[in-house]
């Protein structure tokens, strides 16, 4: 058991802790951004006038990405349903739609690569300072099981993270059985574990799975982005142990 201290919040006994990737631990922006804005102008040469609300959907506009829009915070297959109800507007039918959304979704990824986006800065350095002591680490993300493991290995992060929790065909966050699941793997009750996030989808997860707290992060000095949480930060290393 840990006491975690951020800022004037102090949260007790607490066994865990999960982080979101996207937004959290990864700074995806730039990925994100070029993967929403490929696939919009895939899906607009086949269907002409559709890739600018596409990229107002998906919470794009110009250089910049929305970390509340779509693009950010949405699941793949969110992602896909979303897409593909723009295609129907224009008449296609359902399932031609979803079909259209998957395969510019596929194309855009397999033309920009899927390489993990760099660590925001001061991420390996305090995943190693929470781990030391005995917390156990985990991510819960909207990304894939198979992104989320590829980001833990490219960044050799397997020491730290002991749960790698993505969204597949399953529920996607705020739905608590993905704070279940990790906490599961990890061997420890929900209310002894925190969630770190940059949504307020992260929020909510904590909110549903009825969590020790949660603790927003907000690179991008946002913190509207996670209202609700118990305490804002705007730099990782603000989450400190003050008593094992």
């Amino acid at each position: 058991m840990a006491t975690i201290k951020c800022k004037n919040i102090t949260f007790t006994n607490i066994q865990a802790i999960l982080f979101d990737k996207n937004g959290t631990l990864e700074n995806s922006e730039v990925y994100l951004r070029s993967l929403g804005q490929k696939a919009a102008r895939i899906i607009d040469a086949q269907i002409p006038g559709i890739g600018e609300p596409l990229l107002m959907a998906y919470g794009i506009n110009g250089d910049t990405l929305d970390p509340a829009g779509i693009m950010a915070v949405a699941s793949r297959r969110e992602t896909e349903i979303a897409t593909a109800a723009y295609i129907a507007e224009t008449g296609k039918g359902w399932f031609d739609s979803l079909r259209t959304a998957r395969q510019a979704l596929d194309d855009a990824e397999k033309y920009i690569g899927i390489t993990p986006a760099p660590l925001f800065t001061g991420v390996l350095e305090i995943l190693q300072s929470l781990s030391a002591p005995g917390l156990k680490l985990g991510i819960v993300s909207a990304a894939s099981t198979q992104e989320v493991t590829n980001f833990v290995t490219h960044h050799q992060l397997s020491n730290y993270i002991q749960a790698q929790i993505g969204v597949d065909d399953g529920p996607s966050k705020p739905d608590p059985i993905l704070f279940f699941q990790a906490c599961q793997t990890l061997g420890v009750e929900p209310s002894a574990t925190l969630m770190v996030g940059d949504a307020v989808g992260d929020v909510q997860l904590a909110r549903n799975a009825k969590a020790a707290g949660c603790i927003g992060i907000s690179w991008i000095n946002k913190p509207h982005n996670v209202q609700g949480a118990d305490v804002v930060i705007s730099r990782l290393d603000e989450i400190q142990i003050v008593e094992g």
